[in-house]
């Protein structure tokens, strides 16, 4: 029993209430035009909008009195459905793309690496250079540390250095993020 109360709840919390579902005892009613007819009370506003075949609507239940607009009810859904997909869709999710590479990396496999950080930046996400070490080489950080400030000079002209050359356990990391234009 608790499981579908809660269910209604969050469901109420959504939906906004309609009709007979609103229990205000005085009202701000708009009308379809979106011009305000006046306070009126509960019923009253209720059989106006199913007088016009339209349902009442609770838009706003903060303000004093809460107001109430008469419209299609399957209209306004709708609408609201569509404004939520459209902010969604306008979203970007930055995610953070990792570039390996040992400190003794060839001029091709570098150039390839490059291009491969030059893509993700592209697309808006960060990268994250990566150089690991294995065994002795961990003594070579300076070597790491010049590769990392050639990567981030190469794409200079397309990032900014989030996080500059650092040692993280056996790897040295760096983060570049796209340029803001």
């Amino acid at each position: 029993m608790l499981d579908k109360s809660k269910k209604e709840r969050k469901r109420n919390e959504i939906e906004p209430l309609i009709n007979e579902r609103i229990k205000y005892s005085q009202i701000r009613l708009i009308d379809t035009s979106g011009s305000q007819l006046g306070i009126y009370s509960s019923s009253e506003a209720l059989t106006i909008a199913l007088n016009a075949g339209l349902d009442l609507v609770l838009i706003s239940e903060k303000s004093n009195p809460p107001v109430c607009r008469i419209i299609d009810y399957g209209k306004y859904k709708f609408a609201q459905e569509k404004k939520a997909k459209e902010a969604k869709k306008k979203q970007h999710n930055v995610t953070i793309k990792e570039v390996k590479m040992r400190y003794k990396i060839d001029v091709h496999d570098y150039n390839v690496r490059i291009n491969q950080a030059f893509r993700f930046l592209q697309g808006g996400d960060k990268v994250k250079a990566n150089v690991i070490f294995r065994g002795r080489e961990i003594q070579h950080t300076k070597l790491a540390i010049e590769l990392l400030n050639k990567m981030a000079q190469d794409l200079s002209h397309i990032s900014e250095i989030q996080q500059p050359p650092a040692k993280d356990g056996k790897n040295m990391i760096m983060i570049l993020s796209p340029k803001k234009i």
